[in-house]
């Protein structure tokens, strides 16, 4: 297949760009960082870019939680209407076939259960409760303690910022575009994706990249909240392999979500320890700080992935010493 990716400059599209590669395809890379006039939102650029091209890895996007609110039209230019603006491209090429690059942060909070009302959605975090040290989320009814699990697919969407948003948008036009062209979207929905050539030192990074490089500068890693937030980390040729699974899985019309994750729970606090560990940096310092877009636990049940792309996450956590020569 020849494949147009956008964002095939990035973290995440380099190793996708490799493995289609790798495995027989033929990947046609199409992101700003290798000219500047390879941008999603302009319609005729895509068209042009498209050219032959059998399918699509949407990859390109603005990521992070954001600054401020200043920042919301913009995230919804580069996400929403960069989707739209590919999408509709794809039509118009006969492009019968997307994978999307979902996110994690469409559910908002994880899946939580209360040993008195069972299966419960927590509120949006206070920050007065955050300001005293209350990470985690209690029942709204009986205020028992919430037990964290994995989330599945099928569980509603609830975005809790304006990333979030934008890519819980992404797969609403996704369906609406499935029902106008009888295409299939792969939903991709990563969770914590880690490896070499991870961002570094900017307000979206992830955390993996913020704390290897606090090391790399004989720094210990700073921990918000108290450490315990959970998460699925995975790395970044596991989503490669999964994002060319989905293209080559048979896909029934329509939009199939897929969370994309490692099938191991860690915590932030222990993803900071295992870096200082494998690669001899200071113990990590847990300071407290929170930021209100963030979600408290968010792990996936990634069963589904294996069951329809017959793919599972491989690497382990310790591979993220990697980011050490990134």
């Amino acid at each position: 297949m020849r494949v147009l990716v956008t964002g095939g400059a990035g973290f995440i599209g380099r190793r996708v760009v490799l493995r289609l590669a790798e495995v027989g395809h033929a990947p046609v890379v199409f992101d700003r960082a290798l000219d500047p006039a390879d941008d999603v939102t302009d319609l005729a650029r895509v068209r042009q870019a498209l050219a032959g091209c059998d399918t699509v890895v949407h990859l390109a996007a603005k990521v992070g939680l954001g600054l401020d609110i200043d920042d919301i039209d913009d995230y919804v230019t580069q996400n929403d209407v960069g989707t739209a603006v590919v999408l509709r491209a794809a039509a118009n090429a006969g492009t019968a076939r997307v994978a999307y690059a979902s996110s994690m942060v469409v559910y908002g909070e994880g899946a939580y259960t209360c040993p008195v009302h069972g299966p419960t959605s927590p509120p949006p975090r206070r920050v007065a409760d955050l300001e005293a040290g209350r990470f985690d989320p209690l029942c709204p009814r009986c205020g028992s303690d919430l037990v964290p699990g994995l989330v599945p697919e099928g569980a509603p969407l609830d975005p809790r910022n304006v990333y979030a948003a934008t890519k819980a948008q992404g797969e609403y036009l996704a369906a609406a575009w499935c029902r106008e062209t009888e295409g299939s979207v792969a939903a991709l929905r990563f969770h914590n994706v880690y490896g070499p050539g991870m961002p570094r030192n900017t307000p979206y990074a992830g955390v993996a990249s913020l704390f290897a490089s606090a090391i790399a500068r004989g720094e210990a890693p700073r921990v918000f909240e108290d450490g315990g937030q959970r998460r699925n980390f995975v790395h970044v040729d596991d989503v490669a392999a999964a994002v060319v699974a989905s293209l080559e899985a048979d896909l029934a019309p329509g939009v199939t979500p897929l969370n994309i994750g490692s099938p191991d729970v860690t915590t932030v606090g222990r993803m900071a320890e295992v870096l200082s560990e494998e690669l001899d940096g200071p113990a990590p310092v847990v300071t407290g700080q929170f930021r209100l877009g963030d979600v408290r636990h968010i792990t996936a049940d990634c069963t589904a992935a294996e069951r329809v792309l017959g793919w599972r996450a491989e690497r382990p956590l310790s591979s993220i010493a990697e980011l050490a020569g990134s």
